[in-house]
């Protein structure tokens, strides 16, 4: 049958268009256009390769990045809730460049008396406003946040000459600092920590009324610290204003943070001092927790952390921590946490899984955090590389979800009489899951957060929905805020096909797109649920993945650094999706826009007819042919083609040939602009299905339309287009023929659609 439906398409189209091409009418050329197509090279977007980036998406013989070291004595004031800092740094300079000044982040003065984050916000008006968002708004009630620099010096005690603009620090220096040199610095400082639950921010404390007033510090972006120098930006020094995260240099650590003694704390690096920070009781549990792999240990009980928290006292502690090749520094302290921690096994490396959370996160944190913590480092390695440091931290925080090296904070807490809902669950599952999953995106897979949010939280977010598969088998695909389910490619067409003036593409800065959420988290990552599961397969996918995560360890990958991974590891040409998923705002919006049955004939048709007398030929000229008709009658005369292959074609041809009753064209159509395969399932009737994929290059000669015939030996009575919805589809309302009547989505009200 292929042989035959060769015969027609070659003879018609080949051979009728030349003849048709003698008789045209020449016409006026028309005016030329440059390459629009959507499958074309991304040469014109992609920075072009060299010896640091390189054209197949690694890191160049060249390459180079800059390195960071600190020592610092953090002291925290549990009475005054604030927090003063002395820091020594020692800034490598391992570019080819000579450097006239440094810049350092100073993230806190977001929150200053004079900063302008407050100024930007143009929405207006709202309906109703929390309590402190009032008196901040109209009462002009100000927190008195930001950093208090005491003194900024050289390595001989010098004031150094430095100028503040907002978030960033310039330091001045004498003469440039060359290519290879190191330049020594300290910075002093202090500031009035911020209450995170009333005031916002992504770190700060949480208070509670009880007699003693106590306070859990969730602590981060505490410290100055040096922005990143790269050839790609130079100084990536942008403003901070608030949403858009970090891009940071790697470097040692050497951080004394003295608190409360009766405080529990953790934090980014080994703790060096444990045997003078921890009771003999709770250093034994602790060594005991290094051996268990089925189960948490508890390190300080629930019963000994109630008790704690009934007492104060003026004493401190100091504790000290050692962190090596970390892009940054956070630490959590309260004398409510409960403590536990289990062993989890990578490869020939044990790694440590810890929870630290009070009372009022039980039983859900007890029966969950610290699972959660060892799944989610057992399933990334899996997917990345095997997690290079010694432990992770989750902690509680009422309402934040954040990460940082080694250590997150995370939401999720029951009802005061500790029962709690599934989606209360999930949602604390989802968030610890995430924030764990930042270990590897982007604090070792260190992306610029500041431009390209989509590289650490969409690609985690895809990771993510990895890991909780691998907690819980029939974890819920619904979307929900911390669900990683937010990344399947169902849950993204609603935002897909919302309205134009609200969208903007994946590749744009953080600070400058609408329905962050949806664009930094949820499109990429069922993008590349997509790249995965539908268009490259999962052995091509994992590998080129995994190709490009060990690539990039340790290092600053750029977008066009993961794009031309993904296309070097895999023999794939990907170009066409990375252009129409990350850099537009296209959707899908695919339709069966109709099903001709066609019958077999022998003798030409009246359209044959017609077609020869306008372009001129003679059908007797013509060679043995069949012909295509939609006439049932014509059908009929040669259904079997007997007659017909008795003449034209050979035994052994003959044998070959399928017992074709039914062929069908289906036209498909693409409203939405964007290039995707093809999914259809075809229903006989005799109730079996079968599904056929069509790559996405189908539409390389017709962004708008194509058509493609289907034989059969049985009838079809249904189509369906993208049947578990794989593709994002906008509006699958004229997904299926016969068109269902009472489709769910036939509701969906697309407001592009309709224009």
């Amino acid at each position: 049958m292929k042989k035959i439906k060769s015969i027609l398409l070659g003879a018609l189209l080949l051979g009728f268009s030349s003849l048709y091409a003698q008789t045209e009418e020449v016409k006026e050329p028309q005016k030329g256009h440059v390459n629009v197509n959507k499958f074309r090279q991304m040469k014109d977007v992609l920075a072009t390769p060299n010896s640091q980036h390189t054209a197949s998406g690694k890191p160049g013989v060249k390459y180079t990045q800059q390195k960071v070291d600190y020592i610092m004595d953090i002291v925290l004031d549990d009475n005054k809730q604030t927090l003063t800092g002395s820091e020594k740094i020692t800034y490598h300079n391992n570019s080819v460049d000579d450097l006239e000044y440094l810049w350092v982040q100073l993230d806190q003065n977001m929150r200053s008396a004079d900063s302008k984050t407050p100024d930007i916000k143009g929405g207006g008006a709202k309906v109703a406003y929390r309590l402190n968002e009032y008196a901040t708004e109209f009462m002009e009630e100000t927190f008195d946040g930001g950093f208090k620099l005491t003194a900024v010096k050289d390595s001989r005690g010098n004031d150094l000459s430095h100028t503040i603009n907002g978030t960033m620090m310039r330091i001045n220096l004498d003469t440039p600092l060359k290519s290879g040199a190191v330049f020594n610095f300290s910075i002093d400082w202090w500031y009035n920590i911020n209450d995170y639950v009333n005031q916002g921010g992504r770190s700060g404390y949480e208070s509670f009324e009880d007699e003693n007033k106590n306070i859990n510090y969730i602590i981060a972006q505490f410290y100055p610290r040096l922005a990143v120098y790269d050839n790609v930006e130079g100084w990536q020094n942008m403003e901070f204003w608030g949403r858009s995260e970090f891009a940071l240099e790697f470097g040692d650590f050497q951080v004394n943070i003295t608190v409360p003694a009766d405080h529990i704390l953790s934090a980014t690096g080994v703790l060096t001092n444990m045997k003078d920070v921890l009771t003999k009781t709770q250093y034994n549990r602790f060594k005991k927790a290094e051996k268990s792999f089925d189960n948490p240990v508890f390190i300080v009980t629930q019963e000994e952390a109630e008790i704690a928290e009934t007492k104060r006292t003026d004493k401190t502690k100091t504790w000290r921590f050692d962190a090596k090749n970390v892009r940054d520094y956070a630490f959590a302290s309260s004398r409510k946490y409960i403590w536990d921690a289990m062993a989890v096994k990578i490869n020939d490396r044990t790694v440590m899984a810890h929870s630290l959370y009070p009372k009022e996160g039980n039983p859900l944190w007890s029966e969950h955090s610290t699972r959660a913590v060892a799944v989610t480092l057992e399933s990334y390695s899996k997917m990345t590389f095997d997690y290079p440091y010694h432990k992770a931290i989750s902690v509680h925080a009422k309402q934040q979800g954040m990460e940082y090296p080694q250590i997150c904070f995370n939401y999720g807490r029951p009802n005061p009489d500790g029962t709690y809902s599934d989606r209360t669950r999930h949602g604390m599952l989802g968030v610890v899951i995430h924030e764990v999953g930042h270990n590897f995106f982007p604090m070792i897979v260190n992306s610029d957060e500041r431009q390209w949010t989509w590289m650490d939280e969409g690609l985690n977010s895809f990771v993510q929905i990895i890991a909780e598969r691998d907690y819980e088998k029939k974890y819920p695909g619904s979307f929900t805020r911390a669900n990683g389910s937010r990344g399947l490619p169902k849950n993204v067409a609603r935002y897909m096909g919302g309205e134009q003036s609200n969208i903007a593409p994946i590749m744009s800065h953080g600070d400058n797109a609408f329905q962050f959420g949806s664009n930094a988290y949820s499109k990429p990552a069922a993008g590349l649920m997509m790249l995965r599961e539908t268009i490259m397969g999962e052995e091509l996918f994992d590998y080129a993945f995994r190709t490009y995560s060990k690539r990039w360890m340790f290092k600053h990958p750029t977008p066009a650094d993961f794009f031309r991974t993904m296309e070097d590891a895999s023999a794939i040409d990907l170009d066409w999706f990375f252009r129409g998923w990350f850099y537009t705002t296209d959707y899908n919006s695919m339709s069966i826009e109709g099903v001709r049955e066609l019958y077999l004939t022998g003798k030409p048709t009246e359209e044959i007819k017609t077609m020869a007398k306008e372009r001129g030929f003679k059908l007797k000229d013509l060679p043995p042919m069949v012909y295509l008709s939609d006439e049932k009658d014509a059908g009929k005369k040669l259904s079997k083609l007997d007659k017909f292959t008795e003449e034209n074609y050979s035994a052994e041809q003959k044998a070959n040939f399928k017992d074709i009753k039914y062929i069908y064209e289906i036209s498909y159509k693409q409203k939405g602009g964007l290039m995707l395969p093809i999914i259809v399932e075809y229903t006989y009737e005799d109730g079996t299905t079968m599904t056929k994929q069509y790559p996405a290059q189908i539409w390389s000669k017709n962004h708008k339309e194509v058509k493609k015939i289907v034989s059969s030996a049985r009838k079809i009575v249904s189509i369906k287009l993208d049947p578990k919805m794989e593709t994002a589809d906008v509006d699958t309302s004229d997904n299926s023929w016969p068109k269902e009547k009472d489709n769910d989505f036939a509701k969906f009200e697309n407001k592009k659609l309709k224009k």
